[in-house]
């Protein structure tokens, strides 16, 4: 009669609770070694890299402003003034006391503001291709330097602040434009705004994305059953 034979050792049984290792896991890597895909990390420029093209950024767009300030001196409407002699003294007033035209002088700077915001925030995307903290900065910093600079220059080109004087050179009931104002200081704030509100959805679709990090028993082969039977 014949012995029954010895069955063969069951197979390893992995622990639930051990952890799933990476070939190579316990080596020292020189670099930050992604242990799912396979790759390195992508952690950009250094902080001192970031606040050089900061620095560049603010100038940039802070320059820029000259050619708002051309724009709105350029497109801005005209407010009409008329001078007059009462009592043998100069007197300005208004030819047109229903016009809109000083309400349309704060709207083409908003306008413009907002349409440079949108074209700086491109630019610096398209350049960058990530955000960051002093980038936003610099756009919001330079935005507001540009806009000032348009206001002061846009003032400057415009028409004679001595309105006194300018009715005088022009004569009694003749029709002269009013310098060039801007009556709501909020508007220095449409070139920043615009420029985050932009910069911020470009970011939101068309940034950069953390890579996905997935379970370690979903990575490689199940380990099969020696005998066939399903894993556990």
């Amino acid at each position: 009669m014949t012995a029954p034979l010895t069955p063969p050792p069951p197979p390893h049984e992995h622990s639930p609770h051990q952890a799933w290792q990476p070939p190579g896991a316990g080596h020292t890597a020189s670099a930050p070694r992604d242990a799912w895909t396979g790759g390195y990390h992508d952690d950009g420029p250094g902080m001192k890299t970031e606040l050089i093209e900061a620095a560049l950024v603010t100038l940039a767009v802070a320059v820029s402003g000259a050619l708002l300030g051309v724009l709105w001196w350029w497109l801005a409407p005209h407010v009409p003034l008329v001078g007059e002699v009462v009592n043998k003294s100069w007197t300005v007033y208004l030819k047109d006391t229903e016009g809109e035209q000083a309400i349309g002088v704060d709207g083409t700077f908003i306008l413009l503001g907002l349409a440079f915001g949108a074209v700086s925030a491109v630019a610096a995307f398209l350049v960058r291709r990530r955000g960051g903290v002093p980038l936003v900065v610099a756009l919001a910093v330079g935005g507001l330097l540009g806009s000032w600079l348009a206001w002061k220059l846009g003032v400057w080109l415009g028409p004679e602040h001595d309105v006194i004087a300018h009715a005088r050179s022009v004569g009694k009931g003749v029709t002269f434009s009013a310098p060039l104002k801007l009556g709501a200081k909020g508007a220095l704030l449409a070139w920043p705004l615009g420029a985050l509100l932009v910069h911020l959805g470009l970011t939101g679709f068309f940034g950069p994305r953390d890579p996905e990090q997935h379970g370690p028993y979903q990575q490689g082969p199940v380990p099969k059953d020696p005998y066939g039977a399903p894993p556990a």
